[in-house]
């Protein structure tokens, strides 16, 4: 059974991705097999883990998945050792669930925690007593420093650790080669970093002379017992052969979908848009993830066998579905942020807008009104919206009826129009009802 650990912080900002990243990357190189896997709704993430252990990173959502679920999600994907990035600080989920803490409980896996010690001394070692201590069952393996100042910055600290018995695996001093290029949605895709497979390796190096890895290692301990399933929880394939959106433009695609997919005898056929590609024409149905399409929108006006692909198969009645940023290209038009209109597909009625940017972010619980690529009508879906354009008007039929976390009715309703649907969250998985 694997052995894992999570990488944890009390806040954002913090450091935990450079930790993450730096541990697989080590661990890698030293020709362990490792699992990363990322607590939370994230894509952006999961796709460097995924360079820098060479294995596909899974989200593990509290929120949008039961315990048995994620169980079954670390079990079904086995190596020499886990590493799970958490989420925003420790213990913060979102109406009792989905906290970072929440997920270690769960699985039985010790915390590594980052404290970033710029401006501090001996309140680092506070911190972590507190987190140790906050949730009895939840253990703390040790504590890397991130943002140490200089060898005596370090010396101020470190007594105070060995007085409250807490290990400290290593420190990080201040280091540009600790820092990846960032945009509005978090850290620049891997795929667009020209030289990350560099800038890992750097990072590698400096975490192996930092830090104690071989302590580290021996902290990670067995995850609670699952069985590997097909994720009845999540969402079914809607198709037999599925024509998926491939590129810089439609990146954001949960991977725990595509193998319950697979895992269900679906066909998944990625092709790109960007490279004007149209979706195969024997395709019964097409998925066009979120990503930046906002940064590619003249490309994708102009990508006319993409478009007549697209609007051949709707004609056809084939099911369309499109997440975020697959969304707005559905729909008639998307303003970028200089405020030039590209006109997209036309296959609904959205307009929507980078102009003035405004932030949507939460979890969302859907009831859909219709059957549709997500399911059929009355089913419940769990999912995750985060994006800053404005819709500036819709004119078809809603396709859900959405709540926040809290339970509270939100704007967020989709369209749909014929066989063409979409949402603006990015769907998890099945309801819990």
């Amino acid at each position: 059974m694997t052995r894992g650990l999570v990488v944890a912080a009390p806040r954002s900002g913090a450091g935990k991705t450079t930790v993450a990243l730096g541990l697989m990357r080590a661990f890698t190189r030293r020709g362990l097999g490792v699992q990363p896997f990322k607590c939370g709704p994230d894509y952006i993430d999961p796709a460097f883990h995924r360079v820098a252990t060479g294995q596909p990173g899974f989200n593990l959502d509290g929120w949008a998945m039961g315990d048995e679920t994620l169980k079954a999600l670390v079990a079904g994907h086995t190596a020499d050792l886990a590493i799970a990035e958490g989420v925003m600080g420790l213990f913060d989920g979102v109406d009792g669930r989905g906290a970072t803490a929440d997920l270690a409980v769960t699985l039985g896996w010790p915390v590594v925690l980052v404290l970033d010690v710029k401006g501090q001394t001996e309140t680092a070692a506070a911190i972590a007593s507190g987190c140790a201590s906050y949730r009895p069952n939840l253990a703390i393996a040790g504590v890397i420093l991130n943002r140490v100042a200089s060898e005596r910055h370090l010396y101020l600290i470190a007594p105070a650790f060995e007085r409250i018995g807490i290990k400290l695996f290593g420190a990080l001093f201040n280091d540009p080669q600790l820092t990846l290029p960032e945009r509005h949605l978090g850290l620049v895709q891997a795929g667009e970093t020209v030289d990350i497979e560099q800038r890992l390796d750097a990072l590698a190096a400096i975490m192996a002379k930092s830090v104690d890895l071989d302590a580290i290692a021996k902290s990670a301990r067995p995850a609670a017992m699952g069985s590997p399933t097909n994720g009845a929880s999540f969402i079914d394939p809607p198709g037999q052969r599925v024509a998926l959106a491939s590129d810089r433009a439609f990146s954001f695609m949960y991977p725990h979908l595509l193998d319950h997919w697979r895992a269900q005898g679906a066909e998944i056929r990625p092709f790109s848009p960007l490279a004007d590609e149209a979706p195969a024409s024997d395709s019964d149905a097409v998925w066009l993830p979120g990503g930046y399409p906002e940064l590619h929108a003249g490309t994708l006006a102009a990508a006319d066998r993409f478009q007549g692909g697209l609007r051949g198969l709707a004609g056809r009645g084939v099911p369309i579905h499109g997440e975020c940023g697959g969304y707005m290209v559905l729909g008639q038009g998307l303003v970028d942020a200089g405020g030039k209109r590209h006109a997209m597909m036309g296959l609904l009625a959205l307009e929507t807008s980078f102009a003035e940017r405004r932030l949507h972010l939460g979890y969302r619980s859907a009831r859909l009104g219709a059957d549709c690529a997500l399911g059929s009508a009355g089913a419940e879906i769990l999912g995750h919206e985060f994006h800053y354009a404005r819709v500036l008007s819709t004119g078809d039929d809603g396709l859900v009826e959405c709540r926040d976390a809290s339970g509270e009715v939100i704007a967020e309703a989709g369209s749909r129009r014929g066989s063409v649907s979409g949402t603006f969250f990015h769907a998890i998985s099945k309801g819990r009802s």
